[in-house]
């Protein structure tokens, strides 16, 4: 799969309509070269309601405990008794995001779709892009990718390689719309 190296990150749709939201990375995912695809999934949960639908739907997440608690996965800590924790897990089927999404209450939370690449973008004079950098990412209950800004509403972000900032226009406009946001660089 991809290397692990940062991408930049630029939004394009913020809504209160999730599924207004999944239509876009759905209109964008069907231009994307999705050879290997695979998302991640990372969460900030505070409440054990929404801790155990997640943990049956990602048994091998790693999760951590926010703040100033100690406890983690690592150590094998009951993550009920450390919440506020964070939860992350990779490499995972796309069949598992309308679950994740159903069981997330509202916890800030980020789906990312890791995929071969952007079609060309001849408008812009651009070619293929290939895998680094090649990232759809929907922030639910939050306005950015480390999940700081908790929010009522959810962000559609294109993610493109530094050196094709020009790309993140280009696709916004693919799906009818335009960046709403600047271009900044995207946590692993």
């Amino acid at each position: 799969m991809a290397a692990m190296s940062n991408s930049y990150a630029q939004p394009i749709l913020r809504t209160a309509d999730l599924s207004e939201a999944s239509r876009i990375v759905e209109r964008l995912l069907a231009i994307a070269d999705l050879r290997d695809l695979e998302v991640d999934f990372e969460v900030r949960i505070s409440a054990a309601q929404t801790l155990s639908p997640l943990l049956k739907l990602l048994p091998n997440a790693e999760w951590w405990a926010e703040d100033d608690g100690d406890g983690s996965s690592a150590k094998g800590d009951e993550p009920s008794a450390h919440l506020p924790i964070r939860l992350k897990s990779w490499a995972m089927s796309p069949e598992t995001v309308e679950p994740f999404l159903d069981s997330l209450g509202d916890s800030p939370a980020t789906v990312r779709w890791d995929f071969m690449g952007w079609p060309e973008a001849p408008e812009v004079g651009l070619g293929v892009g290939g895998a680094r950098g090649a990232f759809v990412t929907l922030c639910v209950n939050a306005r950015d990718l480390e999940l700081e800004e908790s929010a009522t509403d959810h962000t559609v972000f294109v993610h493109v390689k530094q050196v094709e900032a020009e790309r993140a226009p280009w696709l916004a406009a693919q799906v009818g719309l335009r960046v709403i946001g600047d271009l900044v660089m995207a946590p692993y």
